[in-house]
């Protein structure tokens, strides 16, 4: 039995979101000349504007693409577009886990849409992408944060598609390369690769994508939080930082703080490269550990992000699920209580296991710390 490891992670918060802020952080790195004003006036309109441009320039958004800002984070921003764009065709929604099953949800249940096709797989597989239909639009998940799995490329999308495409790239973005000509309306948060504070998310339209604003209505209300109809004008003020309702000044200089600090790190190449070296150094913990296993077996789709974890080997024999979550529970509780591990259990829905995040606010030095403290509470637990 491994003996208590005397060096903790110097930072133990391994949520999957919101997730943890990036290395240096303090609240004094945070301008406050913005605080207690309109957002609709000169200072914090701009600091909204920058924030687009900075995203967009970290992401290596085309110019021709455009960015907004949605009240509800990626769960909003996703919503939006479902309610203001869909319906003008037929649906693809491609499913395999507990978000993209959200959107699945709203496009049967509530959207009630009579032309859907439905394409599902269990946690830890892919449905069958080549089933995309281009004439069609078509709802997934770059990252499937529950599930640890991400699509391996973008090849199953047509160049040559008649519908959308409507990615949710929310524990993707910043930490993943996204072909953008391969994609329509894309979401995500300011809470998961960057660390920012929750509750704003931001949607990257293509030039076809506006069309579709501009040029469609959809039969049922759309309320007007998730109204995006505006931007389906080209000159529209929502591009500049126009926002639909009142935002954070606070979460916005936030997130600028994290926009400055991907630059410093290289942008998008050095992010991406932060996560895998994250990744790398769980990969050879599970190389080297019988008791534990991936979600994901197939390396060319597991998550660089939103890691999960699912307990293995011949001490698994004999227990069910529900044992198998309390031993993670267990193991949770006491990292928790040593000061090693915070947020570490499965996303809920999700089979039971560890979920830790990899994304590039994420130090490798921190996770080759905690690994050892993985093994002592297995055995601390199990025994």
């Amino acid at each position: 039995m491994p003996s208590q490891p005397s060096i903790r992670p110097s930072d133990p918060r391994f949520s999957s979101g919101p997730t943890r802020k990036r290395p240096g952080w303090e609240p004094g790195a945070l301008g406050t000349g913005s605080l207690g004003r309109s957002h609709r006036a000169t200072l914090p309109k701009q600091r909204l504007g920058e924030a687009i441009e900075r995203a967009g320039a970290i992401l290596e958004i085309p110019a021709d693409y455009r960015i907004v800002i949605t009240p509800a984070s990626d769960t909003g921003a996703f919503e939006a577009a479902m309610w203001c764009m869909l319906g003008a065709r037929g649906v693809d929604v491609f499913s395999w886990d507990a978000f993209g099953e959200r959107w699945l949800k709203d496009a049967k249940n509530q959207l009630k849409l009579p032309d859907l096709r439905v394409f599902e797989a269990l946690y830890g597989a892919l449905p069958d992408l080549s089933q995309a239909d281009p004439a069609r639009d078509t709802l997934f998940t770059w990252n499937a944060t529950a599930a640890g799995l991400k699509v391996p490329h973008a090849d199953w999308i047509s160049d040559n598609r008649e519908g959308l495409t409507f990615c949710d790239a929310t524990s993707a973005a910043f930490a993943m390369e996204l072909p953008w000509d391969k994609l329509d309306v894309t979401t995500f948060s300011w809470q998961k690769c960057l660390g920012g504070e929750a509750q704003h998310g931001m949607i990257v339209f293509s030039p076809r994508a506006r069309e579709r604003l501009r040029d469609w209505r959809p039969a049922w209300p759309v309320p007007g939080v998730f109204s995006l109809f505006d931007a389906g004008d080209e000159q529209s003020a929502m591009f500049e930082g126009s926002t639909i309702n009142t935002p954070s000044l606070l979460a916005t200089e936030d997130f600028l703080d994290a926009l400055r600090w991907a630059a410093k790190e290289g942008g998008l190449s050095g992010l991406v490269a932060r996560s895998q070296t994250n990744l790398a150094v769980l990969e050879a913990w599970v190389e080297r550990t019988p008791w534990i296993d991936f979600v994901a077996g197939d390396e060319a789709v597991r998550s660089n992000t939103s890691v999960t974890l699912k307990f293995a080997g011949p001490d698994m024999a004999g227990m069910d699920d529900e044992a198998v979550r309390a031993l993670a529970k267990r193991m949770a509780q006491l990292l928790e209580r040593e000061g090693a591990a915070l947020d570490i259990l499965a996303y809920g829905k999700a089979p039971p296991g560890l979920r830790i995040w990899c994304g590039p606010t994420i130090d490798a030095d921190d996770l080759a710390a905690l690994c050892p403290w993985l093994d002592w509470a297995y055995e601390e637990t199990r025994g």
